[in-house]
């Protein structure tokens, strides 16, 4: 009887166990919360997976992140997702269980020039048979201490880990787990739960929903904290990064691994007080990039913008800036001065031959000494048309400004001086303030414009030599991945980037650079892309990995170029009368000066002892010409007329004494 008793009430148990879990699994739906609402509302990005466990480990076999992993401050960032896969190792089986589910990891600052990750792991219908909770302190080892406290109502689990002195904190949520190696944020989720910040954000919400489930991983940038992020790394975000945090509200992305090539597909949203540029480019629509036909292949940088027409652009750019009275007010009074002091029309002169791109050029640069090369090419819709108002715009500098300089012939391409201070500045604003008192020149339908007469020389050189991006295979191979037509392109070639960096940073900054120089280099290039649809931008991003030894086949550095150089330069050898030869002797190198306004050049020895002295005219040697020793003595004198060699030259020994003269 006792028997009989007993096992009716183990099939009861077991009955409305069964029905337990059937309520529990198929019936009750009703207090699942999404794993966005749970992360707290300073997230500078979010990561947003799936399937973790599988694609955590597609990533981690992946060459790229093997490469990176052996970077000590790439390390540092991945250190908490190391930690936490440490713990639950410690029972596979379980981790299984949960881990192929929806997970969340969001970066936040929570302390000046901190900052780390916060987790949110949704397991469903597991959470209710508090399984894991139960389980917690047996899938610990004698390396950790697990302890509990109450924080609102909620219990807060702390796994302390012996050996670094760390503690995860973690907490439930109705069906979700939150975790975190800092205790605020896991606090902050709690605080907010009941009334959710990004997760009921509605710019957020038209990202997260364009963005879709497609793909490895989910990714979202939150513009607002930017600026504060970019500064745990510099003590200036620079006006970029604060041009992004004030324009900008969300990016989203999905995006894939696909072997050595990174993709990204997303949208970016702006606010209500984004930069006059951006919004009047979303107003603007589309133009077909095409500068790279004369973008040398050495660019580290190709930032373009294109429209439907420039005109189109300008005039939504001024409408735009009505709304604030009073920097409408400034930008037509910077405006007015102009055209009154040179007596022309901006957009009869100016805008009126500008057709569908601009873009902004970063180079590294083989001829000029300048520490950064930047040129701004303007596409033309009538080259001619072009070349008349730049030259009656010319003809108005020289008759008011006492600067008087003559055009330069450089390999067929003439080279003009437009000093007029701030003039890309007034017409469209801050992004192209760099260029001050430019020279420029026309090569097929664009316009160069840079402050440094070499950068110019540099495009024409890659121009006339067929070393453009056009003709860069790998370039070519890569611009296939984006559309022709958008609003926004940025295409970054890290080695050349890595270049032009080096040269002008101090020596701290470049053994810094030059130590993580193979975790720069190995994404040699990288492209951007925003396209204006409805109201926001549609938005991709592609990278591509190569490894850094074979980059280093590919391309020539600075660096090493330097030390090259350093060790292996032979002195200069003195001209006797048994090893000069005759027909080289006065063969002069081209010179390449900064400034095509000033009267002479010099160019000096490592010692500081001059190298060699030029007069010059407009741009062009013309006058003396002396060459020097390293130790001072006369090497070389003669004279130049119109950039030709003239007159009378004569070689030197180091004695001071006559080996050779020739007439020229």
């Amino acid at each position: 009887m006792k028997k009989r008793n007993i096992l009716s009430l183990l099939g009861l148990l077991i009955t409305s166990y069964a029905i337990y879990l059937i309520y529990t699994f198929y019936i009750d739906n009703n207090d699942n919360i999404k794993s966005i609402y749970l992360v707290p509302k300073d997230a500078v990005y979010i990561i947003e997976s799936q399937k973790p466990i599988d694609n955590w480990n597609t990533i981690s076999k992946s060459e790229i992140w093997k490469h990176l992993n052996t970077n000590a401050y790439f390390n540092d960032l991945t250190e908490s997702l190391n930690k936490l896969d440490t713990i639950f190792k410690q029972d596979e089986g379980l981790f299984k269980r949960f881990g192929d589910r929806e997970i969340l990891i969001s970066a936040h600052i929570y302390a000046p020039k901190k900052y780390d990750f916060f987790y949110v792991i949704d397991l469903q219908k597991i959470a209710k048979l508090n399984i894991l909770k139960s389980h917690l302190n047996t899938i610990t080892s004698d390396n950790f201490r697990v302890s509990k406290r109450k924080y609102h109502e909620h219990q807060i689990t702390e796994v302390y880990d012996i050996k670094t002195h760390e503690t995860l904190y973690m907490s439930f949520i109705q069906n979700q787990m939150i975790l975190s190696y800092v205790h605020t944020l896991v606090e902050a989720s709690i605080d907010q739960y009941l009334e959710p910040e990004i997760g009921r954000n509605l710019k957020f919400i038209e990202v997260n929903k364009e963005v879709g489930y497609n793909d490895m991983f989910r990714l979202y940038f939150q513009y607002d904290y930017l600026d504060d992020f970019i500064k745990i790394f510099s003590n200036d975000s620079g006006s970029l990064g604060n041009t992004l945090s004030n324009s900008l509200e969300f990016s989203g992305f999905s995006f894939d691994l696909d072997h050595n090539t990174m993709t990204a597909n997303g949208i970016t949203n702006s606010n209500d007080k984004a930069s006059a540029y951006l919004r009047a480019l979303k107003k603007s629509g589309k133009g077909t990039r095409s500068i790279s036909k004369i973008a040398p292949k050495q660019t580290a940088l190709y930032l373009s913008f294109s429209f439907s027409s420039f005109n189109e652009f300008h005039n939504n750019f001024e409408s735009i800036q009505k709304e604030d009275p009073e920097q409408f007010k400034s930008y037509l009074d910077g405006v007015e001065k102009v055209e009154n002091f040179l007596k022309i029309d901006m957009k009869t002169h100016f805008i009126s031959w500008i057709d569908d791109e601009i873009a902004l050029l970063q180079l590294h640069s083989t001829v000029s000494q300048s520490k950064k090369d930047v040129a701004v090419i303007l596409k033309t819709n009538d080259s001619k048309k072009a070349k008349q108002n730049l030259d009656f715009i010319l003809e108005q500098i020289r008759k008011r400004s006492p600067v008087k300089f003559k055009e330069v012939n450089y390999k067929g391409y003439p080279i003009n001086f437009m000093s007029i201070k701030g003039f890309f500045k007034i017409l469209i604003g801050n992004l192209f303030k760099e260029i001050d008192k430019p020279y420029f020149t026309i090569i097929e339908d664009y316009v160069v414009f840079s402050n440094h007469p070499n950068t110019l020389k540099s495009i024409i050189n890659s121009y006339t030599n067929k070393e453009t991006l056009d003709h860069f295979e790998a370039y070519k191979n890569f611009n296939d991945a984006f559309d022709s037509r958008c609003s926004v392109f940025t295409y970054i070639n890290a080695p050349n980037l890595y270049n032009s960096v080096y040269n002008f940073v101090d020596a701290s900054a470049k053994k810094q650079l030059k130590t993580n120089k193979d975790y720069f280099i190995c994404f040699p290039q990288i492209g951007i892309q925003l396209t204006p649809e409805k109201d926001f931008f549609e938005s991709k991003i592609v990278i591509d990995y190569e490894n850094p030894n074979i980059v280093k086949t590919k391309y020539t550095f600075t660096d090493t170029a330097i030390a090259t150089k350093t060790i292996n330069t032979p002195q200069l050898v003195e001209i006797t009368e048994e090893n000069f030869n005759k027909e080289t002797v006065f063969n002069i190198s081209e010179i390449f000066p900064t400034d095509l306004t000033a009267k002479e050049f010099v160019k000096k020895h490592s010692n500081g002892k001059v190298n060699f002295f030029v007069e010059l005219k407009d741009g062009l040697k013309h006058g003396d010409y002396k060459e020097y020793y390293r130790n001072g003595k006369l090497k070389i004198s003669g004279k130049y007329y119109k950039d030709a060699q003239n007159g009378a030259w004569r070689a030197y020994n180091f004695n001071g004494d006559l080996v050779f003269k020739k007439r020229f």
